[in-house]
């Protein structure tokens, strides 16, 4: 099969030359010039939407120390041929990247963006070998390249370099800057290293955007992405975004209908990904995990985690979908979020999770130090980084209806109900529970994992998974070695539990009833798999290991044990 896609590129030119299937998006430079007037124009997506290959692809068509025809041929915008006369290669660029100018201290954090600054000087030497730049600006860029620039020289960065490649090339610089809030995401977590230096972040960011943007005469455009539109300064001080004084600022979010069908994949565009890749027959699946995201009035895919299937896909023609975003994302909002007991939010996170919809006022313009600050201002992270997504395409003003847009996103919320559990759990529940395993007392153990069960959020969709992992959460913190699902004899126990210092064990086998009639009969499946599966080889040395099959039917748990395993069964 000669279909390829390529994970995690985000170098238009790289993707182009390498022949891996791209989903043309070009049409995006023609509407932004042709149809727009805006000086300034910032898009707002969560992460994994394609932002950087988006910004490269303009790099790599409006660039003139580049010749890109080559890479653009065949595609959308070459149709629009006076407008690629006009501007393809015809205007020196500046593209940088912040997305790596993050870390748990500020000097690190500043450091690494000074990093950043330099290679990009390094990545234009051609500004420094022409007698046309300034004297005094070539200082600085060798201040800059090599790292030495004073904290002036950082905020003018930027509007020096674009200066330079002005008194160059004679014309003036499109200016592409991507996830320019990153480092200011990272500053505002309350658990970094210097206890939350957002401020400090914020006077750098805002003093390179500032002198780059406003009243620069040598700029003919920009055009900024990142997760959010920051749009204000910090808490007490009034309403003034990044770019309040930028002439012909233009700000699209995902509530926005322009631009909308140009970042994530159409239901058209995938279909044509699987028919040219040959697995048609995973359309379903990957609607199913991946699609249902409302940008404007489009409903997208994630790209990233199309691609991550498609090429599993390629490599186990029987792959199954998966939570591609679980290590790619900064989850932990979900928990922060849900743990708030002044904002009540847990039977919302129930409705949302068992596939409704709820009703909230949400805005598009934040900013990462005040985030917390209030329950719509949560509710609108969760949109803008897409943990949940418009329930309508029409819903239009500040109350919108909302929803979880997938079942991968749907397993991130589960995964959040889990760690909540393991972090909030009754401790004297918890000793009781372990003291009725021990025991051998069936009912008991039933009746507290029951409990527990009920006093986390409701959730009627349950699937073994979850089951597995709630169970594993509940022996968290009791001084066990506890197991979850490691091979063992010839398979994998659930659950297995060992107290060394009493040289006792425990195993337990899981499985979810499809009625509740079902619940002994399930218990004693288990009990048998634990059995047939000689779940207790090679566990040697222990006086004691006990056994048990449980049955789980929506918040109920049935626990039946068969008692301590022979000696001869544990060689």
């Amino acid at each position: 099969m000669d279909f390829k896609v390529g994970v995690g590129k985000s170098d238009f030119a790289a993707l182009r030359k390498s022949g891996d299937y791209y989903v043309d998006k070009t049409e995006l430079l023609y509407e932004l010039v042709n149809d727009t007037d805006n000086e300034v124009t910032l898009f707002t997506r969560p992460r994994r939407f394609g932002k950087t290959l988006m910004v490269s692809m303009m790099e790599n068509f409006f660039s003139m120390q580049k010749n890109s025809a080559g890479i653009f041929e065949g595609l959308a915008i070459t149709k629009h041929r006076n407008f690629c006369k006009e501007w393809m290669n015809q205007y020196p660029v500046l593209f940088i990247s912040f997305k790596d100018a993050e870390s748990e201290s500020y000097d690190v954090a500043y450091a690494k963006l000074k990093t950043i600054i330099a290679d990009v000087c390094k990545a234009n030497p051609e500004i420094s070998n022409n007698n046309a730049a300034d004297k005094d600006d070539l200082e600085v860029y060798a201040r800059l390249k090599s790292q030495r620039g004073t904290e002036s020289d950082v905020q003018n960065s930027l509007k020096t370099l674009m200066r330079m490649m002005n008194a160059v090339y004679g014309k003036k610089i499109i200016l592409l800057i991507d996830e320019y809030d990153v480092p200011l995401a990272k500053a505002s977590e309350k658990d970094t290293a210097e206890n939350h230096y957002y401020s400090r972040m914020l006077d750098v960011i805002k003093g390179i955007m500032s002198t780059a943007l406003k009243d620069n005469r040598f700029l003919q455009f920009a055009v900024i992405t990142g997760c959010l539109h920051i749009a204000k300064d910090t808490e007490g001080v009034p309403w003034q975004s990044i770019f309040t004084g930028t002439n012909n600022f233009a700000s699209y979010s995902v509530l926005d209908e322009d631009f909308s069908d140009y970042f994530g994949f159409s239901d058209s565009e995938v279909k044509a990904i699987l028919a040219a890749a040959g697995r048609e027959d995973r359309a379903d699946l990957i609607k199913e995990w991946y699609n249902g995201y409302i940008f404007g009035n489009n409903y997208v895919y994630c790209p990233w985690d199309v691609v991550n299937y498609l090429s599993a896909l390629k490599k186990r023609p029987n792959a199954r979908p998966k939570n591609y975003w679980k290590n790619t994302s900064h989850n932990g909002i979900l928990l922060t979020f849900v743990k708030r007991t002044d904002f009540k939010v847990k039977g919302k996170f129930e409705i949302l999770m068992n596939s409704g919809t709820i009703m909230q006022t949400i805005t598009d313009e934040l900013t990462y130090d005040t985030l917390h600050s209030s329950e719509d201002n949560l509710w609108s992270v969760l949109l803008m980084t897409g943990y949940i997504t418009k329930a309508d395409a029409d819903d239009e003003g500040e109350t919108v209806s909302l929803k979880i847009p997938n079942k991968e996103i749907a397993s991130i919320f589960e995964d959040t109900v889990v760690r909540l559990f393991r972090e909030t759990i009754d401790t004297n529940m918890q000793k009781s529970m372990m003291e009725a395993f021990w025991n051998q007392d069936d009912k008991e153990a039933g009746r507290i994992v029951s409990e527990l069960l009920w006093r986390t959020i409701s959730y009627n969709d349950y699937h073994e998974d979850y089951y597995h992992a709630f169970l594993a959460g509940a022996f968290v913190g009791m001084g066990y070695e506890v197991e979850s699902n490691k091979e063992k004899g010839l398979g994998r126990p659930d659950i297995l539990l060992k107290d060394e210092d009493n040289r006792r064990a425990i195993i337990i086998e899981a499985k979810k009833s499809d009625k509740e009639s079902d619940m002994d009969k399930d218990c004693i499946k288990a009990i048998e798999q634990i059995i047939s599966e000689k779940y207790a080889e090679g566990i040697y040395g222990y006086r004691q290991i006990l056994c048990y099959g449980m049955a789980f039917f929506q918040k109920q748990a049935k626990v039946r044990g068969m008692g301590s395993i022979p000696a001869k069964m544990q060689r």
